[in-house]
């Protein structure tokens, strides 16, 4: 492992994973904003190290011309990655942003420590957590929004979070994306002079457009740093902004998990589903959710048996697992048709008549 001589941003994952990025590299700026609410003063031995200074891999294979790789690290060559796993610490090199580097190892490294990233709006609801996991766009934000200004609601986060063996849930109040459709339900964020948004009904295409052209974009730190201060998608908004005055809870004791997702049916409907499906479904959705290049990542280390398939997520199923055990879960379909507006009246309904009596239950 190489001695670091430049200044370090550090980052704690609930205890449990340190993350140290050279604040010099191409990465510092976005993995700044987007692990913020993580970050620490405490300068400490880090499990995953972030920088722009790739490492010698002599006597690589060679997976024709996409991946070199040896028994400990991979290189993505197209995209100018390497991911090195190192005994107990990774060390991800690249010269351009590397969140999409960091979320599939950050995942790998809470999993090794207790705990599974998933794709969750995750709120607390008088001391206990509730997961909703979800596919994106289907009203978590908007979500979190109706719940907040109800008795007895905190939030925790609106996109990603972590769930441990022993039932915690553990939030990760990352940046908000509000987009042209939370007008009505975030109007406070759309006051004064603001970063003009395409209207709601071109959102689609627009997100379509950038989904094609994020892969490129982020290879270039300066041109990806103008498209996401400047897309018109889009605004990045912090929870304290979203939700002025508003405690986040950062940990909570898991009380249910309710797997939300749009469907072609004319109502909505809840049904109790088991643990086993619960846990295959986080999998799944999280996996599904991240980026591109992150799931390349978690295929090129699983290819090269740096992280088998079966090894990672044998273990992120045995994590949930344990963490779902004696929980509640049930499925939650939205019809299709709805508005995010309307969808979250809906979600929001079936929550308070839900809730109640698991509550009660655990009492």
């Amino acid at each position: 492992m190489r001695t670091r001589q430049t200044k370090t941003l550090n980052f704690d994952i609930h205890g449990r994973v340190t993350i140290s990025v050279d604040a010099e590299a191409p990465a510092a700026h976005q993995l700044k904003t987007m692990l913020a609410c993580f970050a620490t003063d405490a300068d400490r031995p880090a499990q995953i190290v972030v920088d722009d200074r790739p490492e010698p891999m002599p006597d690589a294979g060679l997976l024709e011309h996409e991946l070199a790789y040896t028994e400990a690290s991979v290189r993505f060559n197209a995209d100018r990655v390497q991911v090195v796993r190192d005994a107990d610490q990774w060390r991800i090199h690249g010269a351009g942003e590397l969140l999409t580097s960091v979320v599939p190892v950050l995942d790998a490294a809470m999993v090794e420590r207790g705990a599974a990233m998933i794709h969750a709006a995750t709120m607390a609801y008088k001391g206990h957590a509730v997961a909703l996991p979800a596919a994106g766009g289907t009203g978590k934000t908007s979500t979190a929004a109706k719940l907040m200004r109800r008795e007895g609601w905190s939030f925790m986060g609106d996109d990603w979070a972590f769930l441990a063996e022993d039932a915690t849930l553990l939030g990760y109040a990352k940046p908000m994306f509000i987009k042209p459709h939370h007008r009505a339900i975030y109007p406070h964020l759309f006051e004064g002079v603001r970063k003009p948004l395409v209207p709601s009904r071109l959102s689609h295409s627009v997100g379509r457009l950038t989904t094609v052209v994020h892969p490129y974009v982020i290879r270039y730190p300066r041109l990806a740093d103008f498209s996401r201060k400047w897309s018109p998608e889009h605004r990045m908004v912090d929870a304290s902004a979203a939700f002025p005055g508003r405690a986040v809870t950062t940990s909570a004791p898991l009380a249910a998990a309710v797997y939300v997702e749009r469907y072609e049916g004319a109502r909505t409907r809840i049904v109790e589903k088991t643990n086993d499906w619960m846990v295959d479904r986080m999998i799944g959705n999280f996996h599904i959710e991240m980026a591109g290049f992150s799931q390349r990542v978690v295929t090129g280390l699983a290819a090269t048996s740096v992280v088998p398939w079966r090894e990672h997520f044998a273990a992120k199923g045995l994590v949930l697992d344990k963490a779902l055990d004696g929980r509640p879960c049930h499925l939650l379909q939205v019809p299709s048709a709805y508005s995010a507006d309307e969808a979250s009246d809906d979600i929001v309904r079936h929550l308070e008549e839900l809730l109640p009596s698991i509550l009660d239950d655990q009492a």
